[in-house]
């Protein structure tokens, strides 16, 4: 069965390495039937959070917005890139997703962390655990992680080294676990409306 993912991504700097993980991870889950987008935070360019997209009188939210915001609502499931910055989590990313809140209800989300360092972001894997259940999303327990990026992901997004191959191996069960919890969510989602 064919799964909608989005996968987000949020680096804005200019020699952007976080871009090797986003792409194994499209890889992999299209590799698996999936129906696979990336959103890239860089390229949508919303603005500093100002007004959130529930709070535009409804057919007057900016263009990027609405499209994103139609996306989310159609998704079955979504991987968060996340780059860890000073302990915590990238700002471009965390703009992107602040800007929608009901869009995200009752579907489960990923994440997927880096970092230049041997901890692999996986500070900033934490942060996000308890804003994306703020966030309406139930998480998942799998994770995957990946650092130093560099002796991990060659610059096309394939594994290399030993990291790679940890990387490799640890993909199957993060993919099975989103699944289930998308089969899963959208079943109940099917039996009964959501309580709001």
């Amino acid at each position: 069965m064919s799964n909608r993912i989005l996968v987000f991504y949020g680096s804005y700097r200019r020699d952007r390495l976080g871009i090797r993980l986003a792409q194994f991870v499209v890889e992999g889950l299209r590799g698996r039937g999936n129906d696979v987008e990336l959103i890239d935070a860089k390229a949508v360019g919303l603005p500093m959070l100002d007004r959130m997209y529930k709070e535009y009188p409804k057919g007057e939210a900016p263009a990027a917005l609405e499209k994103l915001a139609g996306q989310i609502r159609g998704a079955d499931g979504f991987v968060l890139i996340s780059g860890e910055y000073n302990w915590g989590v990238q700002p471009g990313l965390k703009n992107l997703t602040d800007h929608f809140l009901e869009e995200w209800f009752w579907r489960p989300a990923a994440i997927a962390s880096y970092s230049a360092g041997r901890f692999s972001g996986v500070r900033a894997a934490l942060a996000w655990h308890g804003t994306l259940s703020e966030m309406g999303m139930v998480v998942i327990s799998s994770t995957i992680a990946a650092g130093p990026i560099t002796q991990t992901l060659s610059a096309d997004g394939k594994p290399i080294g030993e990291g790679g191959k940890a990387l490799d191996a640890a993909f199957p069960r993060f993919a099975d676990d989103l699944s289930w919890w998308m089969e899963a969510a959208k079943a109940q989602r099917a039996r009964r409306a959501p309580p709001y």
